[in-house]
């Protein structure tokens, strides 16, 4: 067993309204503790920082996990607000830009799982599709507020997900996608791009739906920060929203 590891217990909620996450719901998502870092099971509807009108965000949240006296740990990547699950946080500077530096290498691994309107042409593939963020100015009479999407196009990053179908039912599907880039929304974009949206898609799916819907779950991570370290691995649960849509799709439980 991994050194000071922790067995989460299961929080008593899966979605969050602003200032609700206490220090006992925070403590009880977390998947994994040892001096370096931690995982944790961030819960869907939660962004993790400060940005724009957002207010209420993990971060003000992490000083729960910090020891007596000692300083918050600071994460170390990042998921969208509507993405539940698997959050590394460094606990050191040293850690930190470690996760870093193995971030930008490729050498953490992260497992997806989503369920998808439609179901893709092949059990598995490789979706590689460039992406291009574009950035929508004000109005020119100066109202409204700038805005941006991700779009597939070949004068974008590089950005390549692995993908394979681990059920089907009512014409959805159950996927297992690990990427190898870790461009923003690289998931949700090329999801849609295969013809298979997410459940729940608020912006890149057939229509505008309103968020926190979205069937995306961070499964696990794993990492090793050295070799004088353990391996890492942590698993988050499936998240009460996903439950219903993933076992029509053929899922039976943790």
């Amino acid at each position: 067993m991994i050194p000071d590891s922790l067995t989460p217990t299961p929080p008593t909620q899966d979605k969050l309204t602003a200032g609700s996450l206490t220090a006992e719901q925070l403590r009880a998502r977390v998947l994994h503790r040892d001096e370096l870092c931690l995982v944790i099971d961030k819960p869907a509807g939660l962004a993790v920082h400060k940005a724009g009108r957002i207010t209420d965000h993990l971060e003000l949240y992490l000083p729960h996990l910090s020891e007596p006296d000692g300083e918050p740990p600071k994460l170390a990547h990042r998921l969208d607000r509507d993405t539940a699950g698997c959050l590394i946080l460094g606990r050191t500077s040293w850690a930190l830009k470690r996760l870093g530096q193995m971030f930008a290498a490729g050498h953490v691994g992260k497992t997806y799982w989503a369920v998808a309107e439609g179901i893709p042409e092949t059990e598995t593939g490789v979706i590689d599709l460039p992406l291009l963020k574009r950035i929508e100015p004000k109005s020119a009479a100066g109202f409204g507020r700038s805005s941006w999407t991700i779009l597939p196009d070949p004068a974008g990053q590089p950005a390549v997900t692995d993908y394979r179908v681990l059920g089907t039912g009512n014409g959805r599907s159950w996927l297992e996608l690990r990427p190898r880039t870790g461009r923003t929304h690289q998931i949700r974009v090329h999801c849609a791009a295969i013809g298979c949206p997410l459940v729940g898609e608020p912006f890149y799916g057939p229509e505008r739906r309103p968020p926190g819907n979205l069937h995306l779950l961070a499964r696990s991570v794993a990492f090793r920060m050295a070799f004088e370290y353990p391996p890492v691995s942590a698993v988050a649960p499936a998240p009460e929203h996903m439950r219903d849509a993933l076992s029509a799709c053929g899922w039976r439980g943790e």
